[in-house]
């Protein structure tokens, strides 16, 4: 039996110690927070996405660095694995649009309850208010860990699973990638990910708090297509956010250091500009003696007419049945390609996860023990492995952890 020390009572670390106390091993487990699963309390919007029901192909197309990397892991650990899981220790789970899985309560409390509950179980030792501040080895291994207040604590094996950057508040400060550094390991760029992103033109203000269902949102960086997805959208004080926006952003990260991007949304992506212009044609007979401004309460919600109008360039004043063709076909156009520049994205406490980390070629793909060091395992986002929303994040978490967790002897 060994005496495994997990850095980390996040979702990997809390996994990572109960796969370790399923092997037979003595787990001490050290938090610096007040509680255990922080981040995994307010992910999903308090709701916890847990996994994703798809099927493998999806799993992996929808990882966005190093995909290759997990292919053990996810092997060894599927998605049905973790609804398995969960459901063997009491949480129902129900699938929602996307394949996203949930608890049935929509309580991320109850993930986190019961993983503690199943700690207990196994006589997993949980430190809270227990800031770990040195990862040692010597020899090409593994030796102690120190705490904050000067404590050693020696074992036969470390998983480091302190997460990324990301969410600040709980507790995500980076400690991670120095420990890694520290005994060896090389850190990619990090940046955040999964977040909104800002743009440039004023008048996105002026839409603050409109959600958009239903729309094609595409980016471009100069002619190049670079992400385009359906879905949902949100406009922020600052410019975009929503699922289809927070996906997008895995995308852009190092791009839009280079340079601005356009976003461009398709407000009707069922209808091609033909369709669309023969349903513009209807409306606007139907209202002939309208002004162009009180004409287009079938077409948008109330609060983006004025913004429509204004990019339109055309009169508000206008009555519809004076308007040209060619003023018709231009506005056509803008409904299928509403532009907008991305200039940035908004920072880490916004972020739902890091994009960077410990670089995977360093790592037993298998095991995710360290080439460098025996017996130090790192385990979820404090590697270089990032996903699109959805569930799939938090999957990479369960099967690394699930790895590091049961293959140590």
């Amino acid at each position: 039996m060994s005496k495994v020390l997990i850095v980390g009572g996040g979702a990997a670390g809390m996994f990572a110690s109960i796969a370790a106390a399923r092997g037979g091993h003595e787990v001490l487990v050290f938090e610096k927070n007040e509680k255990l699963g922080k981040k995994l309390f307010i992910t999903g919007k308090g709701r916890c996405n847990i996994t994703n029901a798809c099927d493998m192909d999806t799993l992996f197309s929808s990882i966005v660095s190093n995909s290759k990397f997990l292919y053990s892991s996810f092997y060894g650990y599927s998605n049905q694995d973790v609804i398995d899981f969960f459901e063997g220790l009491g949480v129902r789970t129900k699938i929602e649009r996307g394949e996203r899985v949930f608890p049935a309560s929509d309580h991320s409390s109850d993930v986190i309850r019961a993983m503690e509950k199943e700690m207990r179980r196994l006589g997993v030792k949980a430190e809270l208010h227990a800031e770990v501040t040195a990862v040692r080895s010597g020899k090409g291994r593994f030796d102690h860990i120190e705490l904050s207040g000067g404590r050693k604590v020696t074992g036969d094996a470390c998983i480091v699973a302190t997460g990324g950057l990301s969410y600040q508040s709980t507790g995500s400060t980076g400690d991670g990638y120095r420990f890694a550094e520290e005994n060896g390991h090389g850190i990619t760029e990090r940046m955040p990910s999964l977040v909104p992103m800002e743009i440039k033109e004023p008048w996105v203000s002026s839409l603050q708090g409109l959600s958009l269902r239903n729309v094609t949102a595409t980016l471009y960086q100069g002619r190049k297509e670079v992400y385009r997805e359906f879905g949902e959208m949100l406009f922020t004080h600052y410019g975009v956010s929503g699922p289809i926006i927070i996906s997008a952003s895995s995308y852009v990260g190092k791009k839009l250091k280079e340079q601005e991007m356009r976003l461009e949304i398709d407000l009707k992506p069922a209808l091609d500009e033909e369709q669309l212009d023969h349903r513009l044609l209807r409306d606007f007979e139907a209202n002939a003696n309208k002004q162009f401004k009180n004409a287009l309460g079938r077409l948008f919600p109330s609060k983006l007419i004025p913004v429509m109008i204004q990019l339109s360039g055309i009169d508000p004043e206008k009555k519809v049945n004076v308007i040209s063709k060619e003023e018709r076909r231009a506005f056509v156009h803008l409904i299928k390609h509403l532009p907008m520049t991305v200039t940035g994205l908004r920072g880490y406490n916004e972020a739902i996860i890091t994009k960077g980390g410990i670089r995977t070629r360093e790592i037993d793909p298998g095991t995710m023990e360290s080439k460098q060091v025996k017996g130090l395992y790192f385990a979820g986002e404090v590697l270089d492995l990032d996903a699109l929303t959805g569930g799939f994040n938090l999957q990479i978490a369960w099967s690394t952890a699930y790895a590091a967790g049961s293959s140590i002897e």
